[in-house]
């Protein structure tokens, strides 16, 4: 099986990392028998946040026991000392551990620093030199904040999105965490459910290029997880096959698009943003009648009660005409109805 260092930090992990925020809805005795599952076929590296609901409650119970032979990820989107401390110390509890690998900001609106004001980076300073976490780390979908945080060299690793969708500008951020001995963490392998062919999104990240780049593949069933299995033993390879389809993908899914991470959330008017903004694409790319049933009709239709606050907006970190594109997602949904 592939493996690879993350940058500094000098860990050595599996290339197949596992992305824990699908297994909050998964039940916990089949979420513990998943995490176990990979575990004893050499996957090491564990991504979760305390945003995750009881993602990590779950990553405590199926490892309690074996806790020194994993690496684990996770995140505090505290907004100053006290809550980062709230949350550090909850995560430390619900994970059954007195440390935490690596411990990341979670996708902030800035890059936090020493005597910014906020206390943050110097609260993760001293739970550091407590022993607490090994290793600083930021996420981000903004491409302004992640070059920020590679330029300042106060993080460890930086996690972004990546995929063979991403664009040049996100695949000069991956080149920049190499130059800066940064270790870069994948999420978004799979563009948030578009991209459908795993082996093509496998054999991508393992081009050479891409040899220090730590892909987190979201997992949620034992399926997803027996198809990441199968590729430590035959890892597919960039042939023609995958080619064409990447090549596909990319023209189909060219421009803007919502990839569904969710940061627009909640919405004051209840509409399941994340989602609708993006139907058009699922129901081309998914089995269409998951998408028509009676309880997304009734999802849809909540694009009728748009207030247009344009909250979503301001909070999309690419930028997205939100309200637009639900209207126009609306508007094709129909069609199919």
């Amino acid at each position: 099986m592939d493996r690879l260092i993350l940058g500094k930090t000098g860990i050595d992990v599996n290339k197949n990392g596992f992305g824990a925020l699908p297994i909050q809805r998964t039940p916990k005795k089949e979420a513990v028998y998943i995490l176990q599952k990979a575990f004893y076929n050499g996957i090491d590296y564990y991504d979760t946040a305390r945003a995750y609901s009881d993602s990590e409650e779950k990553l405590g119970a199926a490892f309690e026991y074996t806790r020194e032979r994993i690496i684990i990820s996770t995140k505090t989107a505290a907004t100053d000392a006290e809550g980062f401390w709230k949350d550090l110390e909850e995560s430390l509890r619900q994970l059954k551990t007195d440390y935490i690998d690596i411990y990341q900001f979670h996708n902030p609106a800035f890059c936090p620093k020493p005597d910014d004001g906020t206390g943050l980076y110097e609260a993760m300073l001293k739970a550091k030199e407590q022993g607490k976490i090994r290793h600083i780390g930021i996420t981000n979908h903004r491409i302004a904040v992640a070059k920020e945080a590679i330029e300042s060299g106060l993080y460890d690793t930086l996690q972004f999105p990546f995929s063979y969708l991403s664009s040049d500008e996100d695949l000069s951020i991956v080149a920049k965490c190499k130059s800066a001995g940064m270790g870069f963490i994948a999420m978004k392998a799979l563009s948030g459910g578009l991209i459908t062919d795993s082996a093509a999104a496998y054999a991508y990240m393992s081009r050479p290029q891409f040899s220090h780049v730590a892909p987190i593949w979201g997992i949620q069933r034992e399926h997803e997880l027996d198809e990441f299995l199968s590729y430590q033993d035959c890892p597919p390879t960039v042939d023609e096959r995958v080619m064409t389809r990447i090549e596909k993908d990319r023209r189909e899914l060219s421009g803007e698009f919502c990839r569904g991470c969710g940061y627009c959330m909640p919405c004051p008017a209840g509409i399941e943003i994340n989602n609708c903004a993006r139907m058009s694409l699922m129901l081309r790319r998914a089995p269409e009648a998951d998408w028509l049933s009676p309880e997304w009709q009734a999802k849809m239709k909540k694009i009728e009660d748009c207030l247009h606050c344009n909250q979503c907006m301001k909070k999309c970190p690419y930028g997205l005409n939100t309200p637009e594109l639900l209207k126009k997602n609306y508007e094709d949904y129909k069609t199919f109805l």
